[in-house]
């Protein structure tokens, strides 16, 4: 659908006549039980990394008649969005590619097709833990490496610094633990290090950037007053951004080539920007501190 573009970053899909097993990510899941099963009674550590759901969306035609075309929710859109957002902020231009809005709607249910796929190895991982009896004993993290726009802001894919493509799925189980519970607090992939290393006892003998989970996991309203941090190259300059639970606040080039302040409380969807906002100069201020002091900016 965007010729223009390579292949990997591009929005093209294909539904197969194949089954999952003939698929690469079918092939992973496999050799992953395999192991599983030759590694039962031991201790191990096992990462496994899914090609799914990034581009191109290719998975068996099953999955994509999961979703109907007319019925995929194209995100919400409002008129003059981008009149307040820094052009460096822009990845996807023109706005979808061109795309029209039916053209749109194909692109999004391959991408959840390939979603669904992709949840269906993590399934056949899980049954075999049962299966195995190594559920009881097993700790086990879910999570990637990036968001992803599908259209908001008229944005597609990653390389942004929007809430949609800089948030990332992150679930983590805990033999034992709590079951079911969501935390509103911010966090980062670098705390996964630490976070397994406290819950298996182990002692990363060296100093670390990230902080162990453990008591969120114990507590989802526990104590926590760390933001997140985001980084993007846009050809010869950076865009950082820093995430606190009720701000998102983001400079391009030092703030040279722009800033953005989004308050999440009453603004979700990111569409007014309250960098310039004289009633948010203090927020400004602190969250440009806080962004220097988290990304070592000289």
């Amino acid at each position: 659908m965007t010729p223009g573009r390579h292949l990997g970053s591009a929005l093209a899909y294909l539904a197969t006549d194949g089954t999952d097993d003939e698929h690469t990510d079918g092939l992973i899941a496999n050799e992953a039980i395999k192991l599983m099963e030759e590694k039962k009674n031991e201790p191990f550590f096992l990462a496994i990394g899914f090609f799914r759901p990034h581009s191109p969306y290719v998975a068996p035609k099953k999955y994509f008649d999961q979703y109907l075309l007319d019925k995929i929710p194209l995100p919400r859109e409002i008129e003059n969005d981008l009149d307040d957002v820094p052009e460096a902020a822009l990845f996807t231009k023109p706005s979808h590619w061109g795309l029209t809005e039916p053209e749109r709607r194909e692109a999004q249910r391959a991408y959840y097709a390939t979603i669904s796929f992709m949840d269906a190895q993590v399934g056949k991982l899980l049954d075999a833990l049962d299966r195995l009896k190594l559920a009881d004993n097993t700790i086990i993290v879910f999570w990637s490496d990036h968001g992803y726009n599908v259209g908001q802001h008229g944005q597609w894919m990653k390389q942004s610094l929007f809430e949609n493509s800089a948030r990332v799925p992150l679930i983590i189980s805990v033999p034992g633990g709590l079951k079911g519970k969501a935390s509103g607090r911010t966090v980062e992939l670098i705390d996964i290090y630490p976070t397994l290393a406290e819950l298996t006892g182990l002692d990363p003998h060296q100093q670390l950037q990230g902080k162990s989970l453990t008591p969120l996991l114990k507590n989802p309203a526990a104590a926590w007053d760390r933001p997140a941090y985001t980084q993007v190259r846009r050809d010869k300059i950076f865009g950082r951004s820093v995430r606190t639970e009720r701000f998102r606040y983001t400079e391009w080039d030092e703030g040279r080539a722009g800033v953005e302040l989004y308050d999440h409380q009453t603004d979700p969807d990111e569409f007014k920007n309250l960098a310039r906002d004289n009633g948010h100069s203090k927020t400004v201020k602190e969250l440009a501190l806080l962004l220097r002091k988290g990304l070592a900016i000289q």
